[in-house]
């Protein structure tokens, strides 16, 4: 039997005009919320602004692009296909306008890198970058998310990585080992630390996460043991922390013994801040920092110049931990 003409789909006349830019904002924003409200406040346009553009976009299109209900919004399964083309697409857009306007003004550099990295190795040495180039100012994105040097207006990625996950033409900046660290307050006060044995004397410091990131398990302190044929050291206690930064600075508080990586306190060793306590009993990490430079940034004069820098300064650390780059690992800048 023949459909009832209730039961029948309703005839869709499909369009073929250009749809609008400000109603694709206006959609993804509320495809992002899956709230008008919240959208509205992200544009700064009234609530109905935004539904207005969006039934203006639907209406373009042809078809519906969300489920309202009483209380939530949801995507329909062609908002849902419209979302995955539009914030891709928004998203190059604004990073092509936003590279228009920095080439038409003052020259930068903007670098993208981790925080406990900036926090602890590059911001200290930019001082030295800006008194040489005082016309580069320089941007610096610190997330633990990778950024696509592709399509954002990042120039370049400074990526902690081993060798095998990095793409071609990455920079070697500098390898890794792993030493124990502490504070010489921490040494004066406490029981002589001579061996590996004499951590059980001392609380440890550690990621937090080493346990449940592959890469990640290579910081670990039971790792160190491992290697040295302590497997059943244990230590007075144990501190964990989220980033490495958080790991020196309860180091540099007399609060234990950190297992830190070399590049990242060579500084604070320098310094005379953090005292290597175990030199003999580095251990040797299969990451390594890496300088990646995005294809479409790195003519400029400007890239050229903060990666030349960059990699003098990566040569100084390599001499402070006594490292040696593999040569087929490293790459040059045409």
């Amino acid at each position: 039997m023949p459909a009832s003409r209730s039961m029948q789909q309703p005839s869709v006349h499909l369009r073929t005009r250009a749809i609008s830019a400000g109603n694709l904002r206006a959609f993804a924003a509320v495809a992002r919320h899956l709230n008008f409200r919240a959208a509205a406040e992200e544009l700064a346009l009234t609530q109905s602004a935004v539904s207005r553009q969006i039934q203006a976009l639907e209406e373009e299109i042809g078809v519906s692009l969300f489920l309202r209900h009483t209380r939530a919004v949801e995507l329909t399964s062609a908002g849902a296909q419209m979302m995955r083309a539009v914030e891709p697409s928004l998203e190059r857009l604004d990073s092509t306008v936003r590279l228009i306007r920095r080439s038409s003004g003052r020259k930068s550099v903007a670098i993208s890198t981790w925080a406990s990295f900036a926090s602890m190795w590059l911001i200290s040495r930019l001082e030295a970058f800006q008194s040489e180039y005082p016309d580069i100012d320089l941007r610096i994105d610190a997330t633990d998310n990778l950024i696509d040097l592709d399509t954002t207006d990042v120039d370049l990625a400074i990526r902690y990585a081993a060798p095998s996950t990095v793409p071609p033409g990455a920079i070697r900046l500098f390898g890794e080992q792993l030493t124990a660290v502490a504070s010489p307050w921490l040494l004066k006060t406490g029981r002589p630390l001579r061996d590996g044995a004499d951590l059980a004397h001392f609380a440890v410091i550690e990621a937090g996460d080493a346990h449940r990131t592959h890469h990640l398990e290579w910081l670990s302190w039971r790792r160190w043991c491992d290697t040295h044929g302590l497997e059943k050291l244990e230590p007075k206690r144990w501190m964990y922390f989220n980033y490495a930064y958080q790991i020196a600075q309860a180091a540099l508080t007399g609060q234990g013994v950190a297992l830190a990586r070399m590049p990242l306190v060579a500084d604070s060793l320098a310094s005379g801040d953090l005292i290597e306590v175990l030199p003999h009993m580095r251990m040797e990490s299969p990451m390594a920092y890496w300088l990646i430079v995005g294809p479409r940034s790195a003519a400029r004069p400007e890239i050229k110049a903060f990666c030349t820098w960059l990699q003098l300064q990566a040569a100084g650390t390599r001499k402070a931990i006594g490292d040696t780059p593999d040569p087929d690992t490293v790459d040059q800048l045409d």
